[in-house]
């Protein structure tokens, strides 16, 4: 089956009762890219990471975009067979039926055989409005918190909320940090 196309998602959208709000921009492919698109959107920005373990259990953990995830440590909330590595491009594309830079929490939809756990960071559940690309990433679409989960139960998602492991930022001077002269 064929990915759906950003207005297809916006139809199945529709057909759920779902409002969002859609801005078009020029691709983007980092969060530092992003930036205009951050400031003309309320609400959480999302990145997205599409992640897989050694028995090839696959996992996309939608977190806010400055979250800094500490991928070391992921495997054991997710109750992964082992530390997590990124899936291919040709995995992605296989399976969630995006390519990289546009991977989103809407891609589930084109997940029709259930084969990833879609995992959402708990500090963006704390935003009202959440905001992913529609499936390609010259887009952004805002959607209500609830909705997205919604949307993704009707995928047959059920979206697992937890709080993703954060990755400690070392201090700039670590000598001076620890006191050592």
């Amino acid at each position: 089956m064929p990915a759906l196309t950003p207005a297809e998602l916006f139809a199945r959208l529709a057909d759920l009762g779902i409002e969002t709000r859609t801005v078009e921009h020029p691709p983007v492919f980092t969060v530092a890219e992003s930036q205009a698109v951050i400031e003309a959107l309320p609400g959480g920005h999302t990145k997205n990471l599409f992640l897989k373990d050694k028995k090839g259990n696959l996992f996309l953990v939608v977190i806010g975009q400055d979250a800094p995830v500490d991928l070391k440590s992921l495997h054991g909330p997710l109750g992964a067979a082992s530390r997590l590595s990124f899936g291919s491009a040709e995995l992605l594309e296989e399976v969630l039926g995006v390519k990289p830079g546009s991977v989103t929490a809407f891609a589930p939809v084109n997940d029709t055989a259930g084969r990833v756990r879609v995992i959402i960071d708990a500090e963006l559940m704390d935003h009202a409005l959440i905001n992913c690309h529609p499936l390609v990433n010259t887009a952004t679409t805002s959607i209500a918190r609830d909705d997205l989960v919604r949307f993704l139960r009707a995928t047959g998602h059920e979206p697992q909320v937890l709080a993703v492991p954060r990755r400690r930022e070392a201090p700039a001077d670590a000598d001076a940090a620890s006191g050592v002269a």
